[in-house]
């Protein structure tokens, strides 16, 4: 029988535990590929959405700024489900972990959705014959279908987060979110790689008859495996009992905690949250229409283009973006490699006289890294300069012409994403664990703490095939040196899903502000997509010549993104300040 810990009167009750956190694997690097591997069937399906929604709305008839609207359901669905989500985890006391539930039953969602979205045609047209409404009903089934996805998307990305932050230490948190950086780079290699095949050509009409609906099946697919893979090689520690506030704090107060929590962070994960806030008011344009923007810019302005007689402009689309976007994905992955390696932790920073816990770089850069070992810049520099390279990047987009220049900026901002991907996890990990790592016991009374690893060799291999190191002490002999480095991740659900808040928040900023801009400069139906007439009656060569004629809509976009990221690039800055005067 499992006995809990006594409680004594007026003293609050600590969370009980059962079980310890552990990943399969031999080495230290298969287990962080496992812990991270959810990641890549994730992205894989956030770059097909990205790569082929956009188009395919404008295709079914919406206008730019009707579509931008649609994009609401991103931000909309991090808004809900982050906080919700990374609360009701957090309580959970499933005989399977806190985590791993909630992705296996995102990721069936998920798929359902997607494969709703690639026939919504088909569907639609079995209950309803050729008319208006059909056309009506078909672009509704499609954006609830967005909506769906994104939703359950948001759910298996909260947790798949707060699970690096629950299993790894402090020491690990860097390690772990490069990881992490890493796997998103693979996604969006392996999604937008897809993308640039003709499918149709490959696999004949195996999983369907256009390029898009094989791409949902594959998503689909890959998302499911993804998840699967994760689920299966981590084991989660089992929450028995709830600390005293979160056993009074049911379900209805669910909301009054998440906002008693955001008005009451700590002054080191409020300014994380505001770097976050600016930074994604200019990734939104990016990551939602670069590849609409740059199959754009060819059409536009290269004179032997011609989609007009294409018989799947969706797909050409698609495939060009697509094309570009690969390229930045390569940048990124090779940035996620290299860059945990040239750059300093926040644990470093923070305690100089220690070891650098960064694990030694392969053989073919160890030179180099060695050189620049003792002049590396820190983790929060290289976060403020890669605001800096993307805002530079995106300055330039109204003025590019050719798909050449649009492809080059694309891809450098392949290395700021990579930052984006890793820096402002790793910080929150850190002074998540840093908070919560003192008030956690198990189940028989005693608490634990991860050893850091002594060794800073990455190639070492690890005492125990199969588990993280634990170290189960009395709390009586637990200090405060060591309680630095245990890790509970005890309310990390909570303080990744108010991370997400303010990174869903500025998307609303973003969708009004692309909606204004489209309103202005594109009005009508997208003329490269929907064949016929614009809704105003005007004839498509006049509506397409006016376009061409315009400033790009899109481009406008990520010049204003460009703007806010300088605004990320100076919070970032005064993040530094506050770090220096509470160090």
């Amino acid at each position: 029988m499992l006995h809990l810990p006594k409680k004594v009167d007026g003293m609050p009750q600590s969370a009980s535990w059962t079980g310890t956190p552990s990943i399969k694997g031999s080495t230290e690097s298969i287990r962080m590929a496992l812990l991270t591997f959810s990641l890549v069937g994730l992205q894989f399906t956030w770059g097909i959405e990205m790569t082929y929604c956009t188009p395919y709305l404008l295709q079914l008839g919406l206008t730019k700024s009707k579509t931008s609207l649609v994009w609401i359901a991103g931000p909309l669905s991090g808004l809900v489900m982050g906080p919700i989500i990374g609360v009701l985890a957090d309580n959970s006391k499933s005989k399977y972990g806190r985590r791993r539930p909630f992705m296996v039953g995102g990721g069936i969602v998920v798929a359902i959705g997607l494969l709703i979205l690639g026939w919504t045609k088909e569907i639609v047209g079995f209950f309803i014959p050729e008319s208006e409404l059909r056309r009506v009903l078909t672009i509704t089934l499609a954006v609830l279908s967005i909506y769906l996805v994104d939703f359950a998307i948001n759910a298996i990305q909260s947790t798949a987060r707060s699970l690096i932050v629950d299993t790894l230490p402090i020491p690990k948190q860097q390690k772990g979110s490069a990881w992490a950086s890493r796997m998103i780079a693979i996604g969006h290699l392996a999604g937008y790689g897809v993308s640039t095949l003709d499918l149709l050509k490959v696999l004949g009409k195996t999983l369907g008859d256009s390029q898009f609906k094989q791409c949902t099946v594959i998503a689909a697919l890959a998302l499911l495996l993804s998840v699967g893979v994760t689920s299966w090689a981590v084991d989660e520690r089992v929450l028995i009992a709830s600390k005293d506030a979160d056993v009074k704090s049911g379900a209805v107060k669910v909301v009054a905690k998440i906002l008693k929590t955001t008005w009451n962070l700590p002054d080191r994960i409020r300014a994380i949250c505001w770097v976050q806030f600016w930074a994604w008011i200019g990734w939104f344009p990016f990551l939602f229409y670069s590849s609409t923007w740059v199959g754009e810019t060819y059409y536009r302005y290269t004179p032997t283009a011609s989609i007009t007689e294409s018989s799947d402009a969706l797909g050409d689309i698609g495939r060009i973006g697509s094309l570009s976007l690969l390229i930045f994905s390569i940048v990124t992955f090779i940035g996620s490699i290299f860059l945990p390696f040239l750059v300093r932790s926040p644990d470093d920073a923070a305690k100089p006289g220690q070891r650098n816990f960064t694990p030694r770089p392969p053989a073919a850069v160890a030179p180099l890294a060695k050189f620049l070992q003792g002049s590396k810049p820190d983790l929060l520099t290289s976060w403020m300069l890669s605001h800096l390279i993307f805002a530079g990047a995106m300055f330039l987009a109204p003025f590019v012409r050719s798909l050449h220049m649009a492809t080059v900026l694309v891809s450098i901002c392949g290395i700021p994403w990579a930052l984006a991907c890793w820096a402002p996890f790793t910080f929150m990990g850190t002074e998540v664990n840093r908070m919560t790592a003192p008030s956690t016991i198990l189940a028989n009374g005693s608490s634990y703490r991860r050893l850091p690893n002594p060794s800073d060799d990455f190639s070492a291999p690890a005492p125990s095939p199969s588990l993280l190191r634990l170290n189960h002490l009395d709390r009586d002999l637990d200090d405060d040196e060591d309680s630095e480095d245990s890790s509970t991740g005890e309310t990390a659900g909570i303080y990744l899903g108010i991370l997400n808040l303010f990174t869903t928040l500025p998307q609303f900023v973003g969708t009004f502000i692309s909606m204004i801009v489209f309103e202005i400069l594109e009005p009508g139906r997208h003329p490269e997509l929907h064949k016929g007439e614009d809704a105003e009656g005007v004839g498509k060569d006049d509506v397409m010549k006016k376009v061409t004629e315009g400033p790009n809509g899109i481009a406008v976009c990520l010049f204003i993104g460009a703007i806010c990221a300088v605004g990320a690039a100076y919070a970032t800055q005064r993040m530094r300040g506050l770090y220096k005067r509470t160090r």
